[in-house]
């Protein structure tokens, strides 16, 4: 058999699993569920999870299957939370449920949410509601239909959301203040505070919300706020995120206490804290943005889910798109290795490993969240690769799926430092490892597909 006939095999198993994923509610398909993996207890792994939807939408949309998207967003959009609440442990209004599932009862068909209440920790998803603007654009897109994000109960759903984000706040920066565990690191990886994939996401959804909301009904209110906010925050995560080896000088070079207005260590960076494998590890032409930033601390780690997304946003400029993909090229077998692609790097070993994570052995070094490759985010590496006209990156990195996925059963994630372990606790027939294969094929095969996730660079919102 040929690599290409192996290559459509796997395309058509990969369709029929996707197929056998749809969650179907009073007859219609509203969603898919996270995994079908009969050797393992379902959990939640039978519900639709916003976040992993996104990629089974995409999937979907790239093949014309549009249906299914509008249904999970008319669904998600009368299940998001309304009501102020008073107990910690109910959701504050705007805020998209992390999940849901059907139940049903005396005959009757229910939908019911879990908004963290149900998750481990107790996590509040900071990102669903990121994620469903941005979908939501992506459908109009997809099909031209403006008339649904028009609807009044859609605005109403957008201006909610931009009330959860946009609120005032004990802060002094224009990015999003989140607890660790709210996206799609799920559990406590050192992520509290701004974390680089939270604000991509947040820029990218004021992003779609600009193109979305009308201007009446005081919509003209939310977007100059969204305007305002577009500017500060792109200049910010550009600016102050950025590393590269002369930024890495820079750092290294800042005085420590400086006060007033006209300073350059604004954060109060300590050249100490500048991890020793860095400065070894960063390519001379290549760079990307950091973890995370605040006072008096960056977490040097690279992010691929928050690097790749913004490059498919235009938040990273073109010059700074490209030398993130010199680093992922020039660390290969670090960051991609036998499986695209680690989640991040490097993995927190150690002393360090007790501290940041609690002990959790899930995420044990090279495993899971803390260094594990996840085969999901091949769908960006191939978009972000198109994006910037490096699509010998993406054929490289489908390949190298191509070899072992469909084998080894449709993983979540791989274990060790370059990927050749099956995930410890990985399930199989992974929903979103088989919509993101499936959709870095569509794209690699139709590159103007990935407009449906992406912008074009506007400086207008990149001026603080």
């Amino acid at each position: 058999m040929t690599a290409s006939q192996k290559s459509d095999e796997l395309i058509q198993q990969a369709r029929e699993l996707l197929d056998k994923s749809i969650l179907r509610y009073q007859g219609r398909p509203v969603g898919t569920i996270a995994a079908n993996d009969p050797e393992m207890d379902a959990l939640n792994y039978d519900q639709c999870f916003v976040r992993d939807f996104v990629v089974s939408a995409i999937a979907f949309l790239t093949e014309g299957e549009v249906e299914i998207v509008r249904d999970f967003l008319i669904i998600t959009l009368k299940l998001q939370s309304h009501e102020k609440q008073m107990d910690c442990f109910r959701p504050g209004p705007g805020l998209m449920p992390a999940s849901f599932k059907v139940e049903c009862v005396d005959g009757k068909e229910h939908l019911i949410a879990d908004f963290g209440e149900h998750a481990i920790a107790r996590v509040p998803p900071v990102d669903c509601c990121l994620w469903w603007i941005i979908l939501l654009r992506a459908y109009v897109k997809a099909t031209g239909d403006m008339a649904l994000a028009h609807q009044a109960d859609f605005q109403e759903g957008i201006k909610l959301i931009l009330d959860l984000c946009l609120v005032h706040r004990f802060a002094m920066y224009p990015t999003m203040l989140v607890p660790d565990g709210a996206f799609m690191i799920d559990r406590r990886m050192g992520v509290y505070g701004h974390p680089l994939e939270i604000q991509v996401l947040f820029y990218a959804a004021l992003r779609a919300a600009k193109e979305l909301l009308l201007p009446d009904n005081n919509g003209d209110e939310y977007l100059n706020a969204v305007k305002y906010r577009l500017g500060t925050l792109g200049y910010h995560v550009r600016e102050y995120y950025w590393l590269n080896l002369q930024r890495l000088n820079e750092i290294y070079r800042f005085s420590g206490e400086e006060f007033g207005q006209e300073i350059a260590n604004k954060f109060n960076i300590y050249a100490d804290s500048i991890p020793a494998w860095l400065t070894e590890w960063l390519p001379e032409n290549g760079g990307y943005l950091a973890g995370n930033l605040g006072p008096g601390r960056m977490d040097f780690r690279f992010f691929a889910l928050g690097n790749l997304m913004a490059i498919l946003i235009s938040l990273a400029s073109q010059e700074e798109s490209q030398q993130i993909m010199n680093l992922i090229e020039d660390r290969w077998q670090d960051l991609v290795g036998y499986m695209p692609m680690k989640i991040c790097f490097p993995a927190v070993e150690g002393a360090d490993w007790r501290i940041v994570t609690g002990c959790d052995p899930k995420n044990r070094p090279w495993s899971y969240h803390n260094g594990g490759n996840w085969p999901i985010l091949l769908w960006m590496l191939t978009a972000a690769a198109i994006k910037t006209n490096r699509q010998e990156i993406a054929h490289k990195a489908i390949a190298i799926a191509e070899e072992r996925i469909g084998k080894d059963r449709w993983p979540e994630y791989y274990d060790s430092k370059n990927g050749r372990l099956i995930g410890k606790e990985s399930r199989r027939y992974q929903t979103w490892s088989i919509a993101g294969y499936l959709a870095a094929k569509d794209m690699i095969d139709n590159p103007a597909l990935i407009e449906l996730m992406s912008f074009d660079e506007n400086p207008e919102f990149l001026t603080c």
